[in-house]
């Protein structure tokens, strides 16, 4: 068997395993229900165990948490309910000691509105320099009293708000959340001031929310989108020439940062949010530009082999047009967890169907279970870099049934109770069988954890061949094993099966189709299920030591 020793080096993010934190959630240190730096550093062992290369923290920055510290007050220090900067300084210390990097959020194209620079800019009034930081312009009608164009909140209703002077402010997202205006130099240079001072602090790179949406077209009159703007989060927009999504402009802004990152030593990377389509997603990873790009078309592909195919495909292609690798993720704290997803119907609409309490139709739990389980295996087995979310390496399931009274999103409200949100896919982690929170903190947890979550929990699952967690404990090292080559080629398939060899020696092997399928011959080193007199049962993926000569 081949065997690939890990990319050393600058280059360690090319092929890795990265682990999103969502801050709130993880693990809380201090008592008050709300996930913090300590509880993060205190839990950073079980993430060594499992293997990853490195972890991803969602903003952790003071923030009124309008959505859920997306809406940052200040760029440059911690939320107290999340810890300190001395904490923060612990959590790094704790983290290369275990060998693990350190990925942080930075959001570039909004804050809140309880920054300095928006409240100035309230104080200051129409004209105004600190009006300029942000997106203002008069309103429409004789009286102003209409909105300056008819683009729409990723939240719901409008993306504009009148402020008591009569002008209006541009929010892509919650009214709470200001646009930042990306043509004014000022903030340029405060962000590059931003990125330098956790660069200093220590951090390996950059996950940029909303990349994609940086700059504007604001030429006057402002053009109206017709309402297609209003499309799911992480959704390309509509049409090649949006006035505030996928501007070309953007990527001066990332040619400088990817300056500011390669004077380090070693250089550190930057990840892009960018929900943009598959034919532009490479221009952000340009060799001058940005390192990766989220891969939302791996996590929203249906669930059939064609499909899959189909997508690995043009990520691969359009990747290596520019000299990168793709990124691939199932989850993350945007959308209904993949364990849920893979066991509703096919077409079901997840946003609709959360507003039924998770119950109509209610989810195919076993089918869900094994195609989870499938799903890791045919992830890590891609060249590029699998970005995990907390929890999948639990098989957490989303929690539907959340009380009205306990959701948090913005979403919910901004929507008129239409969207339930985002809330039931962040509920906060269980650590132990028992206890108030599951070992989440010593009392509750800001979001209920559902009846029975302990069942879930690292301390029942440590140690138990069929579990997930030992599922992903065994795929993630394997995968280690098989870096460094990062060829991909197609074998010969049955029908709705998936069968590529990575490397020189991996072979993957992925039955989509309802009824048991063959294996070739070879050494079985991993399986998501057990096999049976040589089949690969439906629904499951299995991992081959390849020997056989590739055409």
């Amino acid at each position: 068997m081949t065997q690939h020793q890990p990319p050393a080096g600058s280059d360690w993010w090319r092929e890795s395993v990265v682990y999103q934190v969502y801050v709130p959630s993880f693990a809380d240190a201090d008592g008050d229900g709300i996930g913090d730096l300590r509880g993060i550093a205190d839990r950073l062992d079980h993430l060594a165990g499992l293997g990853v290369d490195a972890l991803w923290l969602t903003p952790f920055y003071p923030s009124p948490w309008a959505d859920g510290g997306y809406d940052v007050s200040d760029y440059r220090e911690v939320d107290p309910r999340h810890g300190t900067l001395d904490d923060f300084r612990a959590l790094t210390g704790r983290a290369r000691e275990l060998g693990l990097k350190i990925i942080i959020d930075v959001v570039p194209n909004h804050c809140s509105d309880r920054h300095p620079w928006f409240q100035e800019a309230l104080a200051a009034g129409p004209g105004s320099a600190a009006r300029d930081r942000f997106v203002f312009r008069d309103g429409k009608g004789p009286d102003g009293s209409e909105p300056p164009a008819d683009w729409q909140s990723k939240f719901g209703g409008g993306a504009w708000t009148r402020v008591p002077d009569g002008q209006w402010y541009m929010h892509i997202f919650a009214a709470e959340q200001p646009d930042l205006n990306w043509e004014n130099p000022e903030v340029a240079a405060d962000f590059e001031e931003t990125l330098r001072f956790w660069l200093e602090l220590g951090v390996d790179g950059f996950r940029i929310d909303v990349a994609h949406g940086l700059r504007k077209d604001l030429a006057l009159p402002l053009r109206d989108t017709r309402g297609s703007d209003a499309a799911p989060l992480n959704s390309p927009p509509e049409g090649d020439d949006h006035p505030f999504w996928d501007r070309d402009e953007v990527h001066e802004i990332y040619r400088t940062w990817r300056k500011i990152t390669d004077e380090y030593d070693p250089p550190r990377i930057t990840v892009a949010e960018a929900g943009v389509s598959a034919a532009r997603l490479p221009l952000y990873t340009r060799p001058d530009e940005l390192h990766q790009a989220f891969n939302f078309f791996h996590l929203r592909c249906p669930w059939d082999a064609e499909s899959f195919r189909r997508v690995i495909d043009v990520s691969l292609d359009g990747a290596r047009s520019v000299g990168a690798l793709p990124t691939w993720v199932l989850s993350n704290h945007d959308v209904v967890r993949h364990r849920t997803r893979y066991g509703l119907p096919a077409g079901t609409d997840t946003a609709a169907w959360l507003l039924t309490d998770g119950r109509e139709p209610a989810p195919d739990e076993e089918l869900g279970r094994r195609r989870a389980r499938a799903a890791v295996l045919l992830t890590l087995a891609l060249p590029g870099t699998t970005y995990l979310y907390q929890g999948e390496e639990l098989g957490l399931p989303e929690v539907a049934d959340l009380p009205a009274a306990a959701l948090r999103d913005p979403m919910w409200e901004r929507t008129g109770h239409a969207l339930k949100g985002r809330d039931g896919c962040r509920v906060p982690l269980p650590w132990t069988r028992s206890g108030s929170s599951y070992g989440f903190g010593p009392s509750g947890s800001w979001l209920p954890q559902p009846d029975g979550w302990g069942e879930h929990a690292v301390e029942a699952q440590a140690g138990r061949p069929d579990s997930f967690l030992e599922l992903y404990r065994v795929a993630i090292g394997l995968s280690r094993t098989f870096r460094g080559d990062e060829s991909l080629t197609w074998l010969p398939a049955a029908e709705g099966e998936l069968a590529f060899v990575k490397g020189g020696g991996l072979e993957c092997r992925v039955n989509f189709s309802g009824t048991p399928l063959p294996l070739p011959d070879g050494k079985v080193l991993l399986a998501g299920e057990e096999l049976v007199d040589g089949m690969l049962p439906p629904e499951t993926a299995v991992w081959l030591e390849h020997t056989r000569p590739t055409d």
